[in-house]
């Protein structure tokens, strides 16, 4: 049966940046949590969009040809093959990402965190 899931409650499950958690699934697609701090890699998704949503925090999401300033609230859906660069230079920023099964989020398998279950 279906249960609501307490943004708050699964955040407290962890303290690692850059390490996605998942917190549910639906159609085939990954509902994740991560903590972020500093500045991340630039990267591509090849084969799906991604979305993030800032629960918490501040947040510069860059892109080659400019930066989208996000503040709690903000959501922003990153198109597949669109190199970006997420950055978190004002301290941690807490977000929910939504992604494809087994997508990568490094955009390499090789270099990607596996989320795990919260």
């Amino acid at each position: 049966m279906p249960r609501k899931i307490t943004l708050d409650d699964k955040f407290a499950l962890f303290s690692d940046h850059w390490a996605p958690r998942l917190a549910a699934r639906y159609n085939g697609n990954e509902v994740r949590l991560a903590k972020v701090e500093g500045e991340f890699h630039w990267h591509t998704h090849a084969d799906t969009d991604e979305l993030f949503l800032v629960i918490e925090g501040d947040l510069d999401m860059e892109f080659r040809d400019r930066t989208e300033q996000m503040a709690a609230g903000d959501l922003i859906v990153v198109p597949r093959g669109v190199e970006h660069r997420p950055c978190a230079r004002a301290g941690e920023v807490k977000l929910l990402i939504m992604d494809a099964e087994r997508t990568p989020n490094t955009g390499d398998e090789e270099t990607a965190f596996r989320p795990v279950e919260v």
